[in-house]
């Protein structure tokens, strides 16, 4: 091809040089024309630059520069021609090789189809060119199951519940092994039973020189030499406001958890503490402490005399219920099913006073024999631990509340409640008590109030008759009336006793009881304007 350029271009300049020589003989060139022949001179030198590309391209080669170098460029840097990349193959390969460090050829046209690589080669045989956008397929291998798909083999035949060979089974100990386990397992829970089991051990103390007078007669003899007769079944007609304090009994080291007065005279106090002991003391003469009763391990949350006196019930957190002979100080029985009891009461019928009923932390009231040691029968309705039991309607019925915020009412021996009572306004009753007249139940809620339910028939709530003006801040203030029930009266968080008007629910008086919290007030039964209190100070304290 540049032979036959260079051949046209003489060709060129011949003919334009003989038609400018007008007829001249003889061809010349253009560089040896003479002046008459610069007419046409553009023309020329034209013609004179084509020719000396021509003989540059034809000339010799230039000794110094490389091969490299001698290569054609359209750069400083190379020769550059215009492509097309698909964008996606351009950023996987980029990716490619920053991840494994290889990618495909680029010189190669069709990269899709081509297998030659740049970078690691070796890596990229090892992965078989994957990219970054691909992953690998391993084939995961099936588990095998141990052989038995014969259906023909009845008695080895697995089917799809066969084991899998590669499956671990939990190793069981031999028969020897396991008697030897059985053993030592029995001797840890029969240790760890006796440890927590055991019983704390009972004893008592007698304060006073004499058990008996010279006629025979021991404390439980109800005097006769006082201006108050105590035999009376009748209420005082007409109560009045205590006004002071007019003696105190101290004897318990830590807070007194709940006093009872004996039944019917009210001549003799038992007191509970969280000392542990139990406290029996005089009301009338010389108010002496007369005998305590040791035997519980925790502190003591609630007592309860039978309907004679001669005996009563102690329910502590040790999980234990223990029957105590009230004259002698004996222990005649213990009860536990291995929950806290947190009250506890006799049946109130004269037929049934071998049977009691106890309100646990596990939600249920349990009813024991005292005869036979054993639970007879259980109330299992409460969603909460059970705080009160007071028996209403001729001890036919018994009202039970909780920590569930429910009142319940049941019939007795009949584990189904007849009665629930629960809205959504309703808190926590943790202490309830029985109006003399059996009409009413007081009811200590946790939102500051004193809630009147009726315990005849319906159980209905009293909106008329809600006393306030104390703050219990979640302690279990015991209430109670005044006998002719113009009074209703409760300690409070503050170690205050507060007495309302029946009639109007007007606080009355406030009396600064206690140091620390009062958390029950008695009024007795025959006295027109006696009031026991007890608090957390460890006090018992009489008003008048």
């Amino acid at each position: 091809q540049n032979v036959l350029f260079l051949i046209i271009i003489i060709i060129i300049i011949s003919s334009s040089s003989s038609s400018s020589g007008g007829g001249s003989s003889g061809t010349k060139l253009p560089f040896l024309c003479d002046s008459a022949d610069y007419i046409n001179m553009p023309v020329l030198l034209l013609l004179h630059i084509l020719l000396l590309i021509v003989l540059l391209q034809f000339g010799p080669k230039n000794p110094f520069k490389t091969q490299q170098m001698a290569a054609p460029r359209n750069m400083l840097s190379g020769y550059a021609e215009p492509t097309h990349i698909n964008d996606f193959m351009f950023e996987q390969q980029r990716r490619t090789f920053a991840t494994y460090g290889y990618a495909l050829d680029p010189s190669i046209d069709h990269q899709e189809t081509s297998t030659k690589y740049i970078g690691s080669v070796d890596e990229a045989e090892k992965n078989q060119g994957l990219t970054v956008f691909e992953t690998t397929q391993k084939k995961s291998d099936k588990r095998k199951k141990v052989k038995g798909s014969d259906a023909s083999n009845i008695d080895g035949f697995l089917g799809p519940w066969a084991k899998y060979i590669d499956e671990k089974d939990v190793a069981k100990p031999s028969e020897e092994e396991q008697k030897e386990l059985d053993e030592i397992t029995a001797k840890r829970q029969k240790r760890g039973k006796q440890e927590e089991d055991k019983p704390a051990e009972e004893k008592t103390i007698l304060h006073v020189k004499e058990m008996y007078d010279y006629q025979g007669r021991s404390y439980l003899h109800i005097p006769q030499d006082i201006d108050v007769n105590l035999r009376s079944t009748e209420f005082p007609e007409k109560c009045y406001l205590p006004k002071k304090q007019i003696h105190v009994w101290s004897g318990h080291t830590k807070g007194v958890s709940a006093v009872r007065l004996f039944p019917v005279s009210g001549h003799l106090l038992l007191s509970c503490s969280m000392d542990c002991k139990i406290k029996l003391w005089e009301v009338y003469k010389d108010r002496r402490c007369l005998r305590t009763f040791i035997g519980h391990s925790k502190a003591v949350r609630d007592i309860s005399f039978n309907n004679a006196g001669t005996q009563f019930l102690s329910a502590a957190y040790d999980r234990y219920l223990k029957l105590w002979d009230t004259e002698t100080g004996q222990c005649i029985s213990r009860f536990t099913n291995r929950k806290v009891p947190y009250c506890v009461k006799f049946n109130p019928d004269e037929d049934k006073q071998s049977l009691f009923v106890a309100g646990m932390s596990d939600k249920k009231i349990v009813q024991w024999d005292i005869r036979s040691g054993e639970i007879v029968q259980e109330y299992d309705r409460h969603l909460g631990a059970v705080n009160t039991i007071t028996f209403v309607d001729e001890n036919r019925r018994f009202v039970s509340t909780s920590d569930d915020k429910s009142l319940r009412v049941w019939e007795w021996d009949i584990p189904v409640d007849f009665k629930y009572i629960a809205e959504p306004s309703m808190h926590s009753m943790p202490a309830v008590t029985l109006s003399p007249n059996g009409k009413w139940l007081a009811c200590q809620s946790m939102d500051n109030q004193i809630l009147i339910f009726g315990a005849q028939n319906r159980f209905r709530l009293n909106k008329k008759k809600i006393f306030k003006g104390h703050m219990v801040a979640g302690y279990a203030c015991q209430v109670d009336f005044s006998p002719d029930m113009s009074y209703v009266v409760s300690g409070d968080a503050d170690g205050k006793l507060n007495i309302w008007d029946w009639k109007t629910t007007k606080l009355y008086s406030r009396l600064k009881a206690h140091d620390k919290v009062c958390i029950s007030a008695v009024w007795h039964p025959h006295e027109t304007s006696k009031v026991i209190t007890c608090g957390w100070d460890g006090l018992i304290k009489l008003w008048d």
